[in-house]
């Protein structure tokens, strides 16, 4: 479903000649209000009891909050979540540095019109980039309603900053065709940093958004006078 979601952003994009900012915003607007629709607006809780299958719900359990080295010592914590970003940063690093689809990817990005004229189908490379978005925006909700064991309707609302200020940080520029995903990973730990730094100082979420606000207005400016 996610890679659905994802596609259909992309093809509103591609074939619909939406700006990609407009695209998304009107995606994710109508899929916040689908979910609430769905669940009348309120949590569904004790969601792995609800599951039929025994290994479903285990599954289901282990992708928020199980621990790899529990079955030979458990006093050592290998959270599965953190082996899902190891390998999810090792599969795309690999793809955008060493494979056809990764250089058309940053060609895409760089110059769409010159990519075209050698050949790239440039709307293929899209909806397939929209797609895998989609598909890692699935399995990162996934991993949050098994953490909580709860699927709430507006769980994450906000996190949209949190992404384009660790892709800020990391190096990406906006007009696109220049990042790397060691940049981005980076910029995912300087913003759990900031995060869990400002929760600790106690400032309230209203300043913290301001002070996410500022670094992303940083981030920017200085990719600009590059």
């Amino acid at each position: 479903m996610g890679v659905i979601l994802g596609v259909i952003s992309g093809i509103l994009v591609t074939k619909g000649r939406l700006q990609p900012f407009i695209a998304t915003l009107i995606t994710m607007t109508a899929y916040r209000g689908l979910a609430k629709i769905l669940t009348d607006g309120k949590p569904i809780s004790q969601l792995a009891a609800t599951i039929e299958s025994e290994s479903g719900a285990f599954f289901f359990k282990t992708l928020g909050k199980g621990n790899l080295a529990a079955t030979w010592n458990p006093s050592i914590r290998l959270p599965i979540p953190a082996i899902i970003l190891v390998l999810t940063f090792v599969i795309f690093y690999f793809i955008l540095n060493h494979t056809t689809f990764g250089r058309r990817v940053y060609a895409t990005g760089s110059n769409e019109k010159c990519a075209k004229l050698v050949g790239v189908n440039t709307a293929r490379v899209k909806v397939w980039v929209y797609g895998i978005s989609g598909f890692l925006a699935a399995l990162a909700g996934l991993i949050m309603i098994s953490r909580v064991d709860s699927a709430q309707p507006t769980l994450a609302e906000g996190y949209e900053l949190d992404a384009i200020a660790a892709v800020a940080l990391g190096g990406t520029s906006m007009n696109g065709g220049r990042g790397r995903i060691t940049g981005t990973v980076a910029g995912v730990l300087i913003i759990a940093a900031l995060n869990n730094g400002l929760n600790i100082l106690e400032v309230t979420s209203y300043y913290q958004d301001v002070i996410k606000a500022i670094v992303i207005l940083v981030a920017v400016l200085s990719d600009r006078k590059r």
